[in-house]
């Protein structure tokens, strides 16, 4: 079993190629199962469009479900697509994304704080400030995920620490708050990918990081995996590094979903 359930494509308007691009991409590569994840339109703001070079229209979301819907039945028996979306977590407006989710035939839901302060996480001007306090980003960012683990509205939680991206990170390493929100992801029995794409960035370092990883498989949290790639040649990018330490700790399953269902699939190295 070889799957990536975090990948991105030309309608988010960052990412290059087309789902097809991804789907054959993933073919040549011996993936299994491949979860298609773009940006969800960010529903909170009243503009179709507000943000192009970031996520899709609003108006384009039923046409994303609907081409992710008709490759999966034209690649049938070749691979198995499932149908997801890539979430903000924005507070007080997570009921109106689950209502909008609702309505479409998803297979998994992923939700990932993007953006807090008025600035996405990889920004690299919230460090530029002259009042930057990486110590407070943490913090406030640490709560915002936990809020995201408890809301209810998603499956997946992406790139868990993603706050470290840029590779700016506080001199105390929030050990307790961590720990705070290990378990409360845990009480939530919501799965977190091992999201490989910080390995690409200037942190050098999964989200999560490995340390994170052990804390959370030893609270008995589900993994899954996603690239994040945004271009075909970053499918499955790390994937053998991260099936072998995962094995190393003692996980042995991958979580899988369908219909907002969790399976769990064997780890094999």
């Amino acid at each position: 079993m070889r799957l990536d359930y975090h990948t991105h494509h030309e309608r988010c308007g960052h990412a290059q190629g087309t789902m097809r691009d991804m789907i054959e991409a993933a073919l040549a590569a011996g993936v299994t199962q491949l979860g298609l994840s773009d940006h969800s339109p960010l529903f909170f703001l009243e503009d179709d469009h507000p943000s192009p070079g970031m996520t899709m229209a609003r108006s384009e979301f039923p046409r994303y479900v609907e081409e992710m819907l008709a490759l999966r039945d034209e690649y049938a028996g070749r691979i198995d697509i499932r149908i997801g979306v890539e979430s903000d977590y924005m507070p007080g407006w997570m009921e109106r994304y689950r209502g909008i989710y609702a309505g479409y035939p998803l297979d998994y839901v992923i939700g990932s704080v993007h953006y807090f302060e008025g600035l996405h996480v990889f920004n690299r001007t919230r460090w530029e400030a002259a009042d930057a306090d990486p110590l407070r980003t943490f913090t406030l960012y640490i709560r915002l995920v936990q809020e995201a683990a408890r809301c209810g509205v998603f499956d997946i939680l992406g790139h868990l620490d993603a706050v470290k991206g840029l590779g700016v990170v506080p001199a105390d390493p929030l050990t307790e708050l961590w720990d705070e929100t290990v378990r409360i992801i845990a009480d939530a029995d919501i799965a977190v990918e091992v999201n490989t794409s910080g390995a690409r960035k200037p942190a050098r370092e999964w989200f999560p990081s490995t340390d994170l990883l052990e804390r959370l498989h030893r609270a008995g949290v589900r993994f899954t995996f996603g690239s994040d790639a945004h271009s075909p040649d970053q499918l499955l990018y790390d994937w053998e590094p991260v099936v072998d330490y995962l094995h190393a700790i003692g996980v042995r399953q991958l979580a899988t979903f369908r219909n907002r269902r969790r399976e769990l699939v064997p780890l094999v190295r």
